[in-house]
């Protein structure tokens, strides 16, 4: 079954990963929450999953989506997450495979048919348009695609590897047109942003490029305005 959460592009993405917690992470998801309205653009948030309660408290048109979920049921499970337990914490998904926390295919499919029963959408990583292919015939509601040697660099995906972006796209859409395309790696400015959302992405995001930033608010609305506004111009030119 596939999950049907409004996630209608454009989407950008705030990886928070490890960079911030507690109280810096509330004050950038109030920002986050203030700029999706601002600009009509839909913010995947993803902090800590001691942050996510009151976060959700907090805000009202975030997407929240925890780092990771585990396949498993209510029961025996020490230290896993909790399908169930997110649920009802107020996130409305999850991300799966991130380059830094790596699953098999076959515990893939199990998490993606666990989120689809309590309800919860799946955004799963690759580094391939290839693994793309595979991963679409699963149907998550949106895939990543980012070459991992870029992830965190200071090269965008859409300056060095445009034929990257299309390629996946093709592959994805051709398996399951429903499935939303996000391209990312290295993205640092809303240049870069513009640049993948103009080459057909769906969605992208950043997490470094925000979190290490001067002032990660600026630089967050400077993406999420860039966003907008290669959508639009995209979506114009048709």
């Amino acid at each position: 079954m596939y999950t049907k959460i409004d996630l209608r592009p454009p989407i950008f993405e705030i990886g928070l990963k490890a960079y911030m917690y507690g109280e810096k992470a509330l004050e950038l998801a109030i920002a986050a929450n203030k700029i999706s309205k601002k600009y009509g653009v839909k913010i995947i948030f993803d902090p800590q999953y001691v942050d996510i309660p009151k976060i959700v408290e907090a805000t009202d048109n975030l997407l929240i989506f925890a780092q990771h979920m585990d396949s498993v049921t209510p029961g025996r499970g020490q230290g896993s997450v909790l399908p169930e337990a997110l649920k009802e914490a107020g996130v409305v998904g999850t991300i799966l495979n991130h380059v830094e926390r790596r699953l098999t295919l076959s515990e893939i499919s199990k998490t993606i048919k666990r989120a689809d029963e309590v309800g919860l959408a799946t955004m799963v990583c690759v580094d391939s348009p290839q693994e793309a292919a595979a991963i679409a015939y699963l149907n998550p509601n949106i895939i990543v695609v980012e070459p991992p040697e870029l992830i965190g660099g200071e090269k965008s995906v859409g300056k060095v590897k445009k034929e990257f972006i299309a390629q996946s796209k093709e592959m994805i859409k051709k398996i399951n047109p429903e499935i939303i395309v996000f391209c990312g790696g290295g993205v640092r400015s809303g240049d870069d942003v513009a640049e993948i959302i103009r080459l057909g992405a769906d969605a992208t995001g950043s997490s470094s490029g925000i979190l290490t930033a001067t002032n990660p608010i600026e630089k967050m609305e400077e993406m999420v305005k860039a966003t907008k506004m290669a959508w639009e111009e995209r979506h114009h030119e048709k």
